[in-house]
């Protein structure tokens, strides 16, 4: 099969494309034809060695945790799905090895969902993780109606789900963007501020009671901030800033969950849920998609489709 894969720690330069064997399917997995992977900064992270120390590598590593795609053959033991099955997931796995940025991946059911009917599977691939991250920041949070949260990042991959999972719940949101974002985050439902110096007066002039959820989705420091614009018992959530804690905070993880990712894929279908794809390229590709993501300012998701 055609696949991108690295053979050694590195940036884009290290990425290969050409063949490699089809993965084996095991008991309780299914293999899929990738027809998408969405591209997030824990891809390129995890090939510069960052997750050495939780994650073993076995190389060569095909990168890549989020697909679209259908279902080609069935584990042993796999109910839950059939053959030509359209379906999402958030393949991550114990090692970094068999990822998705390639024509075939073998994904255990427990990290699967039926794809969004009404979502292309360029959309569908940029729901599983990124979703999956807001989902469980704000549940981790126990956000709810009429709560004030704040996200800071709000334009990203992540945080643009946060915003209108927040607003689905009943929640006020506030989030951080660059100014040429705000009329994007106000078309999902949130009040927009710039980030950077003066953030905290700038949150405190529309939210002088303080707010009462605080979701850090880009690190950087900004969860320092938290104190000054916080209500009284607020609760405080980051997925990349382990000083969360000694604020009274949690740093969360995202975990593959079928069952949260079936949720996310049930609102995507209502309309709940959508998927800003920022742009496409070729698995060829990869390592400009790889340069483009670790820019830092693309709005939405970057997607690898496979021909």
């Amino acid at each position: 099969m055609k696949a991108v894969s690295y053979r050694a720690y590195g940036g884009p330069e290290v990425l290969e494309y050409g063949e490699l064997p089809k993965p084996k399917v095991g008991p309780d997995s299914v293999l899929i034809r990738v027809r998408a992977a969405a591209v997030n900064p824990v891809d390129w992270k995890a090939q510069a060695g960052y997750l050495d120390p939780m994650l073993d590598a076995v190389f060569p590593v095909v990168p890549g945790w989020d697909v679209s795609g259908v279902v080609v053959a069935l584990g042993a033991d796999t109910p839950e799905f059939q053959v030509g099955d359209e379906v999402i997931g958030y393949v991550r796995k114990d090692v970094l090895s068999g990822g998705t940025f390639a024509e075939y991946v073998a994904a255990p059911v427990r990290t699967l969902a039926r794809k969004p009917a009404g979502l292309t599977f360029e959309q569908a691939a940029g729901l599983p993780l990124a979703g999956l991250t807001a989902y469980q920041s704000l549940k981790a949070a126990g956000a709810g109606e009429g709560d004030t949260v704040l996200v800071h990042a709000a334009a990203g991959g992540v945080g643009t789900f946060a915003v209108q999972l927040a607003r689905h719940l009943g929640a006020r949101v506030i989030g951080t963007a660059s100014e040429r974002n705000h009329d994007f985050l106000r078309s999902l439902g949130a009040e927009p501020v710039v980030y950077g110096e003066g953030l905290a007066e700038r949150v405190r002039a529309l939210a002088p009671e303080g707010v009462d959820v605080v979701l850090d989705l880009v690190g950087g420091g900004v969860v320092h901030t938290s104190p000054e614009v916080s209500a009284e018992g607020a609760r405080l959530v980051s997925i990349a800033d382990g000083d969360v804690a000694a604020l009274g905070g949690r740093l969360l993880w995202v975990r593959p969950d079928a069952e949260d990712l079936t949720a996310l894929a049930h609102l995507a279908e209502q309309g709940v849920l959508s998927v800003e794809v920022a742009e496409v390229f070729p698995l060829e590709k990869t390592a400009d998609a790889q340069r483009l993501s670790a820019g830092g300012h693309t709005r939405g998701k970057i997607v690898v489709t496979v021909d």
